[in-house]
């Protein structure tokens, strides 16, 4: 039994929608949903992962926002009728992986049928930002529940402490009366990613009693080639055996988009080591067992 992936979409940055988080989580959204012949009523629970947005947004919550634009229930609740429930998480780029497990609770006990996980950055705008180093871009993960054996497993994760200091930093301050972001990254951090990211690999694997021969694909962010480097090193394996977006600006979203590539023609059965790591330093890792396409007769 398990939490299943019925559909990814990516949105990217295009000039209308290029400041704007909110636009581009609804696009994704939108087409994620659309895509995957759901409505968006249909949706018991939408976890926003997002953490670059409009204006440096703090409050509202940006999911209630993007619950609201895609149409997905928004009315004002009532008394046992159907509705959706939105929130956000901030988790840099593991986001969408701690998106996933919060989801996973959900579907397990039963109280939801069908959730998305939203994911989107973009440049504040308007001098808000220096130098923003992150594309323009969002995505979206529907997921459901299978009683087969098929599925998201349990989420492992590792903490390291940034003794160097400043690995990744990002924070919001005072400038000629405005709100201005700025994000720091240390020469070192991928290397501290990737040694965070091993660990969670090698407790991952270990509880599932397997070996990385058994994995048929690792599917990571961040989308930075020299983080693929260092954790294809730490694991001993080419750095072709590991899938990261093709826009390697991406941020929370870059996630997303590496289980986007080549999704299309993974076969049921496929085992997937999803792995992020990020800021803190944080990483995560849990296998995903491809299900059959819709229709397709579920050995017993």
């Amino acid at each position: 039994m398990g939490t299943i992936i019925e559909r990814v979409d990516v949105a990217h940055g295009r000039w209308r929608s290029r400041h704007s988080a909110l636009r581009l989580a609804v696009n994704a959204a939108t087409t994620c949903l659309e895509r995957a012949g759901r409505s968006p009523d249909d949706l018991d629970l939408l976890v926003n992962a997002g953490i670059y947005r409009d204006r440096n947004l703090g409050e509202p919550a940006l999911a209630a926002m993007i619950q609201e634009d895609i149409g997905a229930h928004p009315e004002d609740p009532h008394t046992d009728a159907h509705g959706t429930f939105s929130f956000d998480v901030a988790n840099g780029t593991c986001g969408v992986l701690t998106g996933l497990q919060i989801v996973d609770g959900f579907l397990r006990s039963r109280t939801i049928q069908y959730a998305l996980v939203v994911a989107s950055d973009a440049d504040p705008g308007h001098g808000m930002s220096e130098d923003f180093p992150f594309s323009a871009a969002g995505g979206a993960v529907l997921c459901s529940w299978t009683d087969s054996r098929y599925g998201l497993g349990r989420v492992h994760w590792a903490n390291t402490d940034d003794d160097l200091g400043g690995a990744f930093r990002a924070t919001v301050g005072h400038l000629d009366d405005r709100n201005v972001l700025r994000v720091d990254r240390s020469e070192w951090t991928d290397a501290r990613y990737a040694a965070a990211a091993a660990s969670a690999v090698t407790a991952c694997l270990k509880n599932a009693s397997l070996q990385l021969g058994d994995v048929d694909r690792i599917v990571a962010a961040p989308a930075r080639p020299q983080f693929r480097a260092e954790l294809a090193q730490r694991l001993e394996l080419p750095e072709s055996r590991i899938t990261i977006a093709a826009d390697h600006r991406m941020h929370t979203a870059a996630l997303v988009a590496g289980l986007d590539r080549g999704s299309d023609h993974v076969p049921a059965g496929t085992r997937t080591l999803i792995v992020a790591a990020g800021a803190g330093v944080t990483a995560g890792a849990a296998l995903y067992e491809e299900p059959p396409a819709p229709g397709t007769r579920t050995p017993s």
